[in-house]
């Protein structure tokens, strides 16, 4: 297993509201403890994570399947796999994330896996992501779809779930190392420290290939 960059703080010698959420963590994942670890050498930015995660990830105006589909695109285009070996409980048991059409998000538009209403989110998704340039009919789109609030809170979402990304991919962490046991809202076949193994070691792993959007392996 890799050794993290920066290292993990040991959740035992936190507060007893650190604690709480670390356990929260470790049973329900996203996020799982091992990043919170990290955050927590600083416990105003733990808590900033954690506070505007709860508010605009799990909670908030905006369908949670849609932003968790969202967040996994944002796994896929920058190669988190931190990120990209979870899923949310919450999107999985209300049906709102099928595992199978996973592989089809950064190909989005061409698959028929998704309804209209989440390719428009995915392509919001997209354009942030890749910082595609967006026009009349772009965001005639989103407001066909969205309202006003949602298109913020999605907005923000991606936003911040990208650039948590971004910074993840480089800290070299990995689940469980911390709270060694609990599964909480890990992809099928990533579990365990044992299952995780097999499945990155799987010639198809997602993480092998370079993501491209479809309009680039056109080219």
């Amino acid at each position: 297993m890799t050794k993290p960059r920066i290292s993990y703080v040991e959740p035992s010698t936190t507060d007893p509201a650190m604690q709480a959420e670390f356990a929260r963590c470790a049973h329900e994942g996203t996020p799982r403890p091992e990043s919170q670890a990290v955050r927590a050498h600083v416990p105003a930015v733990f808590w900033s994570f954690a506070n505007a995660w709860r508010d605009t990830f799990h909670t908030g105006v905006a369908d949670h399947g849609i932003k968790e589909l969202c967040r996994l695109y944002v796994s896929r285009s920058v190669m988190c796999e931190f990120c990209g070996n979870q899923r949310s409980m919450k999107a999985a048991s209300a049906g709102a994330v099928v595992e199978d059409h996973v592989n089809d998000l950064i190909n989005f538009e061409t698959s028929t896996r998704y309804d209209d209403r989440q390719k428009a989110a995915l392509a919001y998704a997209e354009a942030i992501t890749w910082d595609l340039p967006v026009d009349d009919a772009f965001w005639a789109r989103l407001h066909k779809h969205f309202s006003e609030p949602e298109l913020v809170e999605i907005g923000f979402f991606i936003a911040l779930t990208m650039g948590q990304q971004r910074w993840l991919r480089t800290l070299d962490i990995e689940h469980h190392q911390v709270l060694v046991g609990e599964s909480g809202s890990m992809a099928p076949g990533f579990e365990t420290e044992d299952a995780l193994k097999r499945s990155k070691s799987d010639p198809n792993y997602w993480a092998n290939k370079k993501p491209a959007r479809a309009d680039e392996a056109a080219e």
